[in-house]
């Protein structure tokens, strides 16, 4: 008869609770579950067999991380090992929460591991009654581990990621949405609130933008006059509306206002203006970040799409996890669930649809077209996001491709090979990384030294592509140069 044995990891170690006539306890589970929060019948069931406490608090965070990656960190493998070496030979499972990390001990230790049937409320019961079940342990210092090691698990985590600061980007997409809502709102207000005075300037000045700001200027349409003029034309920026909106404001329809009323049309106006040049300068913001982040995405597909799908994907490392599929419908959830669950057919596209490769193609190919695109896109990010250079080199290449993809779709000419083009990509990169500020003869030594790191690159590619032979070529051109640059590259 196996025994079963449950592993709990607590902010202060590793316990192991072993589990009394567990295949009679699990055949009554309704019993267990309503017993879970009664000391006295859990403690008859479970007791506590082995309890290894961490050392440090960098300790526990080591421990911590390796777990939760689904690896088995070496404190937890010496106590499983002298834990089970004692038991000899006898039947024994293991309870574990996490499948992964019960696959990873199966395979270290040799124990078979379960995470179903009753323990996921053993260990329910573990978590609630910790700190009774082990001795010399209180509610209050149980709270004091979990509590710092919580703090430096979520600091750990910040850091990993201040590197890539693509959370910059998914906060600045995220507001200049908010942002185009609010300026929009506010525009349509200020419009209809200074036309009750001077109904004819939207006419005139359909641009929120120039309307805020004309408003902010002329304030009393009988106020106006042509020595304004000049002033007019550099808001507006053509000379023939400044002149018309002074002949409208001679012989306008509108209502009197007062001085109180104009004051507050004003000020808004202002904060309506003040939005708008914030709006401008934040989608600069967001331009330069794109262009330190993910510059391939971003001349592939654009600023703002690139942004969102960084924003909806969670982090650029989350984006470049995702298959090509994904990236194409990414945005689309709910269309898609909703096609599954009727029958009908799913969407072609998510947030790619606001590229304007896919407005440009034809009505028959906008599928097609989508799934190149998010091909493309899924390679743009996994570079962006795994190469230790930025360049956008590779961005511009994938836009070209997509340009010749529609091109063959409309008359028909054939692109070029994939790999052929990435090829001319790597050199490309390879020359762009060149390019510093040297001696020549540094710059000699930089060509034969990256000639050797550029095909190192490019053998990944060609690997994928299905091409072996790529790689050979320089190699032979290393032996005849000279045989020193071996010592050179390595």
């Amino acid at each position: 008869m196996s025994s079963l044995y449950v592993l709990y990891e607590h902010a202060a170690g590793f316990a192991l609770f072993s589990v009394k006539e567990f295949e009679e306890v699990s055949m009554f589970l309704p019993q267990v579950e309503s017993s879970v929060t009664d000391i006295a019948k859990f403690n008859s069931i479970v007791k506590l067999a082995g309890f290894s406490p961490f050392k440090s608090a960098i300790a526990a965070l080591e421990n911590i991380n390796a777990i939760s990656e689904g690896i088995v960190p070496q404190d937890l493998l010496h106590f499983l090992d002298d834990f089970f070496a004692k038991l000899k030979k006898k039947k024994c499972t293991l309870g574990i929460a996490d499948a992964k990390l019960g696959a990873a001990i199966t395979e270290a230790v040799g124990v078979q591991c379960s995470h179903f049937g009753v323990v996921p409320e053993i260990l329910r019961g573990v978590r609630f009654h910790f700190a009774k079940l082990v001795k010399g342990f209180t509610d209050k210092s149980a709270g004091v581990a979990q509590l710092g090691l919580g703090h430096s698990y979520s600091r750990a985590k910040v850091k990993f990621n201040v590197h890539r600061s693509d959370n910059m980007i998914i906060q600045s997409i995220a507001l200049l949405d908010q942002l185009d809502k609010d300026v929009n709102t506010f525009s349509m207000r200020i419009r209809e609130w200074y036309s009750y005075h001077f109904p004819e300037l939207v006419k005139i000045v359909p641009d929120n933008y120039m309307f805020a700001k004309a408003a902010k200027f002329i304030k009393d349409r009988k106020d106006l006059t042509q020595d304004k003029l000049e002033e007019l034309e550099q808001i507006v920026m053509d000379s023939s509306k400044a002149q018309a909106i002074i002949d409208a404001g001679k012989m306008s329809m509108g209502m009197d206002i007062s001085i109180v009323d104009l004051m507050n049309i004003e000020l808004f106006a202002e904060r309506v203006v003040k939005l708008s040049e914030y709006r401008k300068r934040l989608s600069t913001y967001l331009h330069n970040k794109m262009n330190l982040v993910a510059p391939n995405l971003q001349s592939l597909i654009g600023d703002q799409v690139g942004a969102r799908l960084i924003s909806h994907a969670g982090s650029l490392t989350n984006l470049a996890k995702y298959p090509a599929s994904t990236v194409q419908i990414l945005g689309a959830e709910k269309a898609l669930f909703r096609a599954l669950k009727t029958r009908s057919n799913t969407p072609k596209y998510g947030l790619i649809y606001h590229s304007s490769f896919i407005g440009r193609a034809g009505l028959k190919n906008k599928g097609r077209i989508s799934r190149f695109l998010a091909n493309k896109c899924s390679i743009a990010s996994r570079i962006d996001c795994f190469l230790e250079q930025p360049t956008s080199v590779f961005g511009e290449t994938l836009k070209q491709q997509v340009e010749d993809r529609l091109k063959f779709y409309e008359s028909g000419d054939v692109p070029r090979k994939n790999i052929e083009v990435m090829k001319e990509a790597i050199e490309a990169a390879g020359q762009e990384a060149n390019n510093t500020p040297q001696s020549e003869k540094k710059k000699k030594k930089r060509k034969e030294t990256t000639n050797g790191t550029s095909n190192g690159n490019g053998k990944v590619l060609d690997e994928e592509n299905g091409d072996p032979e790529a790689d050979e070529e320089p190699k032979k051109k290393k032996k005849k140069k000279n045989k020193n640059k071996v010592a050179v590259e390595v």
